[in-house]
């Protein structure tokens, strides 16, 4: 912290108690990496694709075909984007009122330090832990309405073969069920952490004082732990705008491109069908959603969680 003394002191004494305390030392040697990196592998590829999104480019040699605006407006008139859209709402919202609810049950049920709670951290946490194709894969047998899981069922109640990936009223549901069971580990394991640094205490205190279990949780436990509330729903709302390996193996934007987001749609409508400019415009139109989200659910959220 600098005094007033400090501030009184020459520049040339104040930098060089500056290099002496390692601060500045510390950032000449650790920024200029993490620039290079930001700007070849961040920076610069954003640049590109906003630059691409003004052409009609197949990726084959330099883009030459300047069409303007031409793509943004094929793409907000696309009924198949707007689906997408609606589907990375829906995504968001559920992760929001599903997902991130089941995980804090479950972390509240198994944070104590115990073998058996341990186990069951494993148990939960795994399906984190599986790539999102192989996720995919297990599920699209499970939901195989001739060989898999389904089919089972379906034929040991006696019922026709249910192609649950094939319906475009289920599918988005399969899909969704699938998510929640991907990633509420993750949020499981923040809220665990988050309890397991409730003062002891407190929760003492609050049980002396006659609190019940469900009392204890709502008045100690929650607000204890609500910063780390806020950062799972942030990790979930980025993470819902980016979700792709598991939709690809599960459905590939299926039926009749009723389960595609908007990453999903890039790849579909962009890469695989080298329309390289459209996809450009259609990245650029996801990077500055999630930056407006990420800005301003860092400004409202975060920082009133700081304060």
């Amino acid at each position: 912290m600098t005094t007033a003394a400090d501030r009184r002191m020459p520049a040339s004494v104040r930098m060089r108690r500056a290099l002496t305390n390692g601060r500045v030392t510390a950032v000449l040697i650790m920024l200029p990496p993490a620039l290079i990196l930001f700007t070849f592998f961040v920076m610069l590829p954003l640049g590109e694709s906003a630059w691409y999104s003004f052409f009609n480019w197949n990726g084959y040699g330099a883009p030459s075909n300047f069409v303007g605006l031409e793509n943004y407006d094929r793409i907000l008139n696309h009924s198949v984007f707007h689906i997408a859209v609606g589907n990375t709402v829906k995504i968001v919202v559920i992760s929001l009122i599903v997902q991130m609810p089941l995980a804090m049950l479950l972390a509240l049920l198994i944070y104590k330090k115990t073998p058996t709670n341990a186990v069951f951290r494993l148990i939960f946490f795994l399906p984190y832990i599986l790539a999102e194709v192989a996720a995919g894969l297990i599920w699209s047998f499970v939901f195989d309405g001739n060989y898999g899981v389904t089919a089972s069922i379906a034929g040991g109640l006696g019922l026709d073969n249910v192609f649950i990936l094939s319906d475009p009223d289920w599918a988005f549901a399969a899909i969704m069920t699938v998510i929640v069971w991907k990633y509420f580990g993750f949020h499981m394991m923040i809220y665990i952490a988050a309890l397991q640094s409730v003062p002891q205490d407190q929760i003492e205190a609050a049980r002396i004082e006659g609190a019940r279990r469900l009392q204890v949780i709502r008045y100690v436990q929650i607000p204890a732990i609500k910063p780390a509330i806020i950062v799972s729903a942030f990790f979930a709302i980025i993470g819902a705008l980016q979700v792709f390996d598991v939709i690809i193996p599960l459905t590939n934007g299926g039926p009749s491109n009723q389960t595609h987001t908007i990453v999903t749609y890039l790849y579909t409508f962009g890469l695989t069908r080298l329309n390289i400019g459209f996809g450009s415009a259609v990245g650029v139109i996801l990077f500055v959603g999630a930056v407006t989200v990420a800005l301003f659910y860092q400004r409202i959220f975060m920082k009133r969680a700081q304060g």
